[in-house]
């Protein structure tokens, strides 16, 4: 890695992609792009240059940093460098093969550690991707602010294949030179063509452009205009070169000269620089794209000849069917050498028809000048810093945001809900209510705050209780039904043969965590017995909430126990059963798993997160982040603080939430599963949408009214729409605790900024 200091400006952009002197159309448009945007004098330019194996270019000065593509430790360090060196956005040239790993998966690694707004140019938009290509470029979206393509095509198949949403698109047209409108014969006799009719095709030379069909046009061409000639201008693609040397040139000077049109095909492989090639398309008559398939989303040769008013024939791949529509240029066959032989022909004989022709393209092209270009980006590129800034800056009043360390943690009211039997349900104010006796759904939650007080080493204080909620438990495992028992009045009689099934995922995801996780090795060992017993119970079950419950407990279970058949097997399918909800149901204004909001929301996504991320499957990851992004979305009061979904709003369908009856369980859910999402992919928004969570514990909320006592850890059990509900039951004290552990281990990681591993993600 070469890395070039630079001085900073107050607007810096870094653009990633490949850079001239390589050879491609990739480094073509990024060299262009910043000139381009360098020449407005509205920002300070650099490049971060991506170079090919085995390959090195003498670079200009405008490359800051060059990354070898094959190596992942290269993106690592340029998120570092840019992080550092004060970049406010990130201008990212995405095509497939100009990045490293499986499908040009190891480009994530950089775009998941930057701190600045990502803005991703799209060149290819597969309608068909392969799965790899297809987890990679989700990825790629969900970690950029801004999508760019450049062409209608490209939005059309983000919204309906990628589901992007369409505020996050923009589509900007490929730049071209601000060229006059000029006579193609003086240039003609300057570059040795006077007296011939020119025909012309440039770019990297490889089989998908169609040029057989274009020599085997030059019969039917040379019978109307005996003058014409076609000139093919670029040198063979270097990965070509690498893998055949120049056996496909060979193969098309063979084909001209069986044909006998040899005299009439001239072969110029070199690599020009641009004055030159604007003089080669300055002197053609007819630009040709004989290009094989409609899936190429842009091409700069057609955007650069028709900019420089061309008469152009093309194959109707999806940017030429845009950009030559009503009359601006010819569109014929693919694969159709008669018809583009014809084609060609009737414009070289039409002088009046071809001059109409490049006349009109010229004055459309006006808008596409790179000047116009670079606008177009700088606007896209302040969207994007808006909506940062939106999305990172708190109110000013927000206590967590502002970096108030979270409350020491006071276990003296859980103390209080406590008995020899396990956690009590409810209170009435801060006395614990004996009416309504004790359930496993709330004793399995303090199981969870004991581990979680274990991973943060604060287990001397749940210690003389945890062996009480794991009796409860053992006590509610019913192994002739092979379900746990949830409701046991204050005598100690179970109330039901069975639980919900809610409530067995819940036990079983206290079961998992215990598993690898309680601080004695005796309750873990028999945390794991249990859980596989109950395990396979699941798999009967129709409950979205009990899978993923169950997978937030396979995921410490799976990482203690690798390997487990059984285990890894119900943690495929419940995920894959959530997966499909998503995919059944999901639409552009709804990103969710049910058609209605209910109870615990974001434990949906943060357990797709979690399972993403453990088994390397950016299907599950991709879907959680989506799902639980649009869940923060509408969390979201106008005042910019964080508003649960409301008990008042089970039973909707596809409505947004109501505001009422709020409730601790829902705030914990989203802290938690931001904090799976930080994990996952190092957004640090992620961290700041926990805070703003967690801030509504402590009065940053609809009534300004805290929830908790500081002094015991009691938390009220919500909010009603006039005040807060003075009683502080089971669930709202474990709910709180568990949220208080999670915030108090982020704070420890303060001040020593950790960049969570970013794993190749792979189905």
């Amino acid at each position: 890695m070469t890395i070039v200091h630079r001085t900073s400006t107050t607007t810096r952009v870094a653009f990633i992609g490949n850079s001239l002197p390589r050879r491609c159309g990739i480094a073509t448009f990024t060299t262009d792009l910043q000139q381009a945007i360098a020449a407005t004098g509205s920002a300070d330019t650099a490049i971060i240059a991506m170079t090919d194996c085995g390959r090195s270019y003498d670079y200009p000065t405008s490359v800051a940093l060059e990354i070898q593509e094959a190596t992942l430790e290269d993106y690592v360090a340029a998120a570092d460098y840019l992080n550092r060196g004060g970049f406010d956005v990130v201008s990212l040239q995405h095509e497939f093969g100009i990045f490293g790993g499986e499908a040009g998966s190891h480009v994530i690694a950089l775009l998941a550690r930057l701190d600045m707004p990502v803005i991703t140019t799209l060149h290819t938009v597969l309608a068909e991707p392969t799965d790899a290509q297809r987890r990679a470029l989700d990825r790629i979206i969900d970690l950029s602010s801004r999508i760019v393509v450049m062409a209608e095509k490209g939005r059309e198949l983000l919204r309906t294949i990628y589901r992007v949403p369409a505020e996050k698109i923009d589509v900007i047209p490929h730049g071209i030179p601000d060229f006059d409108f000029v006579d193609p014969e003086p240039v003609k006799a300057k570059l040795g063509f006077g007296d011939r009719t020119v025909i012309l095709t440039f770019g990297l030379l490889s089989p998908n452009k169609g040029i057989e069909v274009m020599i085997d046009a030059m019969p039917q061409i040379l019978e109307s205009r005996s003058d014409a000639v076609y000139v093919v201008l670029g040198a063979t693609h270097p990965n070509l070169v690498r893998d055949q040397g120049e056996n496909y040139r060979d193969s098309l000077v063979e084909r001209a000269r069986h044909l006998g049109v040899e005299d009439h095909v001239v072969f110029k492989d070199q690599f020009v620089d641009r004055e030159t090639l604007l003089d080669y398309i300055a002197m053609c008559d007819v630009y040709v794209t004989p290009y094989l398939n409609e899936a190429q989303m842009t091409s700069g040769t057609l955007a650069y000849s028709f900019g420089l008013g061309k008469a152009v024939v093309s194959t109707p791949y999806w940017h030429a069917s845009e950009l030559l529509a009503d009359g601006r240029g010819v569109l014929v066959p693919f694969g159709d050498a008669k018809a583009t032989g014809a084609a060609i022909a009737d414009l070289l004989t039409d002088d009046a028809r071809r001059e109409a022709m490049r006349k009109r393209a010229y004055s459309t092209s006006r808008s596409m000048t790179w000047e116009s270009t670079a606008k177009r980006y700088l606007a896209s590129f302040e969207t994007a810093r808006r909506g940062d800034r939106l999305k990172l800056i708190p109110p000013a009043s927000t206590a967590m945001l502002a970096n108030v360390p979270p409350p020491a943690m006071q276990l003296g009211h859980l103390l209080a809900m406590c008995d020899d039997t396990g956690l009590f349900q409810h209170a009435v104010h801060s006395v614990p209510d004996r009416h309504h006796g004790y359930c496993v759904d709330d004793n399995a939650r303090a199981l969870l705050v004991a581990c979680a007080l274990n991973k943060s080493g604060e287990q001397r204080l749940s210690e003389p209780l945890t062996a009480r909620f794991a009796s409860f438990i053992q006590h509610a495992w019913n192994p002739d039904t092979r379900h746990f028992r949830n409701f046991m009045s204050f005598d100690r009689r179970w109330l039901e043969d069975r639980g919900s099934q809610d409530s067995h995922g819940r036990t079983l995801w206290a079961l998992g965590e215990a598993s690898a996780n309680d601080a004695s090795p005796s309750r873990r060992r028999w945390a794991a017995s249990l859980f596989i017993a109950a395990l396979p119970t699941v798999e009967e079950f129709g409950s979205p909430r009990a899978w993923a419950f169950t997978l937030l407990g396979l995921d410490p279970y799976c990482a203690a126990f690798p390997g487990d058949p059984i285990a890894e097997r119900h943690r495929t399918l419940l995920a894959d059963r959530l997966l499909a909800l998503l995919e059944q149901t999901e639409t552009e204004d709804w990103v969710w798993f049910e058609n209605g909001l209910s109870y615990d929301n974001a434990r949906l996504p943060q357990a797709m997160i979690a399972t993403g991320r453990a088994t390397r499957n950016a299907d599950y990851l991709a879907a959680g982040l989506r799902s639980l992004r649009w869940l923060i979305q509408i969390q979201t009061s106008p005042k910019g603080q964080f508003r649960p979904v409301g008990s008042a709003t089970f039973g909707e369908q596809r409505k947004p939430p109501l505001a009422f009856d709020q409730q601790p369980l829902e705030a914990t859910a989203t802290i938690s599963a931001c904090l799976a999402a930080w994990r996952a992919d190092g957004d640090g928004s992620w961290t700041a949408e926990a805070k703003r969570a967690f801030g509504w514990f402590l009065g940053e909320n609809d009534l300004s009214v805290s929830l908790v006592d500081p002094e015991t850890g009691s938390c009220r059990d919500g909010l009603h729409p006039d005040r807060a509900n003075e009683n502080r039951g089971g669930e709202s004290v474990v709910s709180y605790l568990l949220s208080l552990a999670e915030m108090r281990q982020l704070a420890r990681l303060s001040g020593d900024r950790v960049k969570p591993e970013l794993r190749a993600l792979r189905a």
